[in-house]
């Protein structure tokens, strides 16, 4: 346990000077207090903690120095030498986590297919094959929910730790339930869709989106005509927006389809989303009056129609072949 507080401060130390060295906003390290982390590392097995089960057991157990065996219950079994082992705490649940050393796994089979994907909110995304994807929005639906619970937690009032009620801790606990629903729902339709894709398809082409980018908040915008004031800047837009972004989970989807591909032997191009959506893929004209609404796309020179993220999700799989072509692996 020493072993992993030690290395979190190494880490935050070393990010810190490697953002004084870049120029940016170095964030200097702060105190954590004992309820910050919820996990404990054990970075070797057997050092304070040993895994130990037998193939295709569903009840496996684990040794703690101290505590000692555990019982675990396995969603599947472990392939390969466990090298790390964590415990992790989410509310009244405890998890263990594991890192296993295995050899290269077998590639898939080849399918002689490639594909682009335009990710959007409409739709979670778009194929060039004219498929969508239907978004969840997970935490759309559930935000109702979330904002009785966190109502309900905020009515209690500010106390020391050790004085606070059980109600407290139980409506802490609702919260977390929550938020640890939507992440799973969340990182389900994410492993089900990317699954779908890696068997389906050799080469799969996505826009290199910069999400932390598209999610900040609009600069203000300060009012000449009187001095401390501000004129609007679509804050409030731009903060909707930002909230289906975060409730699409498309960067959570990209490292999810990326290590998938990895393991699977398929290949996934990221492309330059400009113009996209604007490009016609008959006649390649460029211009923003090719996309009057959010989902129609009507060349305005050569007539051509079609749904706009089909059409970007064309244009992104002909910039991935055209990079795959230029840059052979």
């Amino acid at each position: 346990m020493l072993d992993g507080a030690r290395r979190r401060r190494c880490q935050a130390f070393q990010a810190f000077f490697r953002r004084v060295k870049a120029g940016e906003k170095p964030g200097c390290p702060r105190f954590r207090g004992v309820n910050w982390f919820g996990t404990v590392d054990f970075p070797r097995d057997g050092d304070g903690c040993r895994w130990d089960s037998t193939p295709h057991d569903p009840v496996a157990r684990v040794r703690f120095q101290g505590v000692g065996h555990v019982r675990v219950h396995q969603h599947r079994p472990v392939a390969g030498r466990v090298r790390t082992v964590s415990v992790k705490r989410e509310g009244k649940r405890w998890y263990v986590v594991l890192i296993a050393e295995q050899p290269q796994p077998e590639p898939l089979p080849r399918t002689g297919s490639a594909v682009g994907i335009d990710m959007g909110m409409a739709n979670f995304l778009a194929d060039s094959n004219g498929e969508f994807a239907p978004n969840p929005r997970h935490g759309r639906r559930a935000a109702a929910k979330l904002e009785a619970a966190q109502r309900a937690l905020a009515g209690f009032p500010r106390v020391r730790r050790d004085q606070r009620t059980a109600n407290h801790r139980r409506a802490v606990e609702k919260v977390a339930d929550l938020h640890r629903k939507v992440r799973r729902q969340r990182l389900d339709h994410a492993h089900k869709t990317a699954c779908g894709l890696v068997r389906e398809h050799d080469v799969i082409a996505h826009e290199d989106l910069k999400i932390r980018n598209m999610v900040k908040a609009p600069r203000p915008k300060p009012d000449p005509d009187q001095p401390g004031g501000f004129l609007p800047n679509g804050a409030a837009a731009k903060a909707g927006l930002n909230r289906s972004i975060s409730d699409a989970g498309w960067g959570v989807f990209l490292t999810i389809l990326h290590a998938k591909a990895e393991s699977a032997g398929r290949e996934v191009i990221a492309v330059d989303p400009r113009n996209t959506s604007r490009t016609c893929p008959e006649c390649g004209h460029v211009c923003a009056e090719n996309r009057p609404t959010q989902e129609k796309f009507h060349c305005v020179s050569c007539g051509h129609s079609a749904h706009a993220d089909t059409v970007g999700a064309l244009n992104v799989l002909r910039a991935g072949l055209v990079r795959r072509d230029t840059n052979p692996a």
